[in-house]
């Protein structure tokens, strides 16, 4: 049986999104992820297709804060 995933959990985001919650630039989830990857934990980002899909957990661990308000 498989695990049942609320893709409307706001801990779920697109890369782009996660980075201006952030207050990064647009590509720095893909950067970071290209440059070192060993900076999210397993499980914290992976890609479907294009789009690249990132977890508060994988931010928090690459920027070292919590979202900015």
């Amino acid at each position: 049986m498989s695990e049942h995933i609320n893709l409307n959990n706001p801990e779920i985001m697109t890369a782009t999104d996660a980075a201006r919650r952030w207050g990064k630039a647009p590509d720095y989830v893909r950067q970071t992820l290209r440059s070192n990857p060993a900076r999210f934990p397993d499980g914290s980002v992976k890609l479907f297709g294009r789009q690249l899909i990132v977890t508060r957990e994988g931010m928090e661990a690459v920027t070292g804060h919590a979202e900015i308000q």
